[in-house]
């Protein structure tokens, strides 16, 4: 998997905080049904039989991406289960991340990445509304969030209108309950616990790539909306190679806990996770046949 991915992961974790940094965009409009959706899954054993569904955590105002089969899908569903339930709390979500990402005594965000790079950092921090002086207090990792964040706010697009909003919203008005495969504090301390020298790795990758975001992004929903899971991990071989630390410890470690947290479960849940968890090596659709696990695309 390639940096392509790294960068999914931040707008994924981002999402999770992104009513605090990044202004809402309003209700999404009512539009036509798409012709195509989302990827989802069938998934089956013993007592269990669910679906899996690929979101995406951050979208413009507007996409039309609720299909048929994806609302039968939630009607027919016992509940929902989230990457981590307490996402819903934007206060705690943000209070967890500026505990976990500040630290006293950190070295300035110039000196942490290569000069050639610091160009383009200032020309982030500068459109972003910020400054390298004020991230200077964060961690190499959560600085690297909030300047992905200041390149979000040029894209247009909001935690509001992604999917997770939808989904929480229709499972509450059913009285159906909300659940998580882990909590927001373990998906923190997947890039908490990296050693500084891949923490500062993703920082200059987040900087470099700043300036094609707009394209990979675009890409990026494009290949979801249609669920195309092969134009997703096609991205995966653009650009830098991946950190392996930050592979293990950000994707392939968390979806082996995840398959953990899926094994005992039992009833009709719909699990959302992001789209990036369901592609590549060790992904969350492969580790789960390898377990015994009936998983069937059915979008």
């Amino acid at each position: 998997m390639g940096n392509k991915l790294v960068m999914r992961m931040l707008f994924r974790l981002l999402a999770l905080f992104a009513l605090t940094l990044v202004a809402a965009c309003g209700p999404e409009p009512s539009a036509p049904e798409p012709e195509h959706g989302p990827a989802i899954w069938r998934v089956q054993q013993g007592m269990l039989d669910g679906w899996i569904f690929g979101t995406i955590h951050v979208l413009p105002k507007g996409v039309a991406w609720q299909t048929r089969a994806f609302r039968d899908a939630i009607g027919q569903a016992d509940r929902l289960v989230l990457e981590a339930a307490d996402l819903q709390d934007s206060q705690k979500t943000l209070a967890l991340f500026e505990k976990m990402g500040r630290s006293p005594g950190l070295p300035p965000l110039e000196a942490r990445i290569a000069p050639a790079d610091r160009g383009a950092l200032e020309q982030i921090v500068a459109s972003g509304g910020t400054s390298t002086q004020a991230l200077a207090g964060y961690e190499s990792w959560a600085a690297a969030m909030l300047l992905s964040a200041a390149t979000q706010q040029a894209l247009h697009v909001s935690q509001d209108n992604g999917v997770e909003p939808a989904l929480i919203a229709a499972f509450k008005a059913e009285g159906k309950p909300i659940g998580g495969l882990e909590t927001v504090e373990r998906q923190f301390a997947a890039f908490d616990t990296l050693p500084e020298a891949a923490q500062r790795r993703l920082l200059a990758q987040t900087v470099r790539e700043a300036k094609d975001m707009r394209a990979l992004y675009d890409r990026i929903l494009n290949a979801w909306m249609k669920g195309d899971m092969a134009a997703i991990a096609k991205e995966d071989e653009i650009g830098e190679q991946p950190d392996p630390l930050v592979e293990e410890a950000v994707l392939i470690a968390r979806n082996r806990d995840w398959v953990k947290a899926i094994e005992p479960m039992t009833g009709r849940p719909f699990i959302a996770v992001g789209a990036g968890h369901l592609t590549g090596r060790d992904n969350l659709i492969d580790l789960l046949k390898a377990k015994g696990f009936s998983v069937t695309r059915m979008q």
